[in-house]
């Protein structure tokens, strides 16, 4: 009597196929460094003449500074140095799981709230403590939903990393 072709071989040892090992990084992350990157260059980018025009109006701080990022953005030197500081920040919380999300909906947030700020203020008051126009506004509004977004969908997913309890199998009589 011979092997039926329908007859399982189990090439596993222990009868299971080995575990796929755990992520590198998890998706919220990546999304994260991808965010972290982006307003590392922004930053960066406010301090190069010729990209950043009127370069020579750069102010510290303040809505009277006559730079513009891309020649329609408004930004001065803090602004640039906050982009570099929350991108650098962003690389700091992308190290855990749950840092990287709350890094995107904690920055989502207060993007959408300095957007908020912008729209509810007139441009070129005193009360602005620093350049907003409505290039930048729209800057804030498009990044602030994106971090925010990519937080709630990426950051919702349950953390793979972490060990499952095993599930009992009920007791047959």
């Amino acid at each position: 009597m011979g092997i039926s072709p329908h007859t399982f071989v189990n090439k596993y040892p222990g009868g299971r196929p080995p575990m796929s090992p755990a992520p590198k990084i998890m998706a919220v992350q990546g999304a994260a460094m991808l965010v972290a990157a982006a307003l590392i260059v922004i930053g960066i980018l406010g301090f190069i003449p010729g990209i950043t025009a009127n370069f020579d109006q750069l102010g510290w701080a303040g809505s009277r500074s006559g730079a513009l990022l891309f020649g329609t953005i408004a930004v001065c030197a803090a602004v640039n140095i906050v982009h570099l500081v929350i991108g650098a920040a962003g690389f700091w919380f992308a190290r855990s799981y749950a840092g990287a999300r709350n890094y995107l909906l904690a920055g989502g947030a207060i993007y959408l709230a300095l957007w908020l700020y912008g729209a509810l203020v007139e441009f070129g008051s005193n009360a602005h403590v620093i350049p907003l126009n409505t290039a930048a506004n729209w800057l804030h509004v498009i990044l602030g939903s994106i971090m925010v977004l990519l937080g709630l969908t990426l950051g919702g997913q349950h953390d793979p990393t972490k060990r499952r309890p095993r599930l009992r199998r009920a007791a047959t009589h």
